[in-house]
């Protein structure tokens, strides 16, 4: 497996990632949306590598996706700026459009989910696309995603405060970076 965090532009099937989901085979939990992340990951590289909007990838579909994977797919397109902005400021030192294909197309659907759809838990949210990340990316993937996504959450789900009140939870930490969590614990405990 390469270690380098380059692009690869390889058609989705070429890099593994499946017609349709196949998560038992991988030795994955089996879940509809865990599958509909899965192909919604694929239809938007698909879309990104022909340059395609994803809604004509999508109508080219017979039958059509999933509703999650709509959802996600048009999502992620409706607000991409923010999306972009909220990746590009979490991701420090690298700019959106030289990371990889898949971890940035990771990191647009996680970063939606994070921002509209509360109902689905941050650790879901961040554990699936590590886990997505780590099978169809680079071997440093799943931290880099895991990093910039908790990064992402902190700041679009903050955790309750001490009345209980809030909408965030519990947010995993970047196992790549122990030096930031370290000064993170520090100044929240000076805090």
């Amino acid at each position: 497996m390469s270690t380098s965090h380059g692009p690869d532009s390889r058609h989705p099937t070429e890099r593994g990632l499946p017609e349709g989901p196949r998560p038992a085979e991988q030795g994955l939990p089996e879940g509809p949306r865990r599958e509909a992340r899965e192909r919604a990951l694929s239809l938007l590289y698909e879309s990104e590598l022909k340059r395609e909007p994803v809604a004509d990838v999508i109508g080219s579909l017979r039958p059509g996706p999933d509703p999650f994977v709509v959802e996600l797919l048009q999502g992620t397109e409706k607000h991409l700026s923010r999306i972009d902005a909220l990746v590009s400021s979490a991701a420090v030192g690298w700019e959106i459009d030289r990371m990889p294909v898949i971890d940035r197309s990771l990191l647009r659907l996680g970063t939606y989910e994070l921002l509209e759809t509360p109902e689905t838990p941050v650790a879901v949210i961040i554990d699936e696309a590590v886990e997505l990340a780590k099978r169809y990316s680079t071997e440093q993937s799943g931290g880099f995603v895991n990093g910039v996504l908790s990064t992402i959450a902190r700041n679009v789900r903050p955790a309750p405060d001490a009345t209980g009140e809030g909408p965030g939870e519990h947010t995993q930490r970047s196992e790549e970076a122990p030096e930031a969590i370290a000064s993170q614990d520090d100044s929240e405990q000076s805090g």
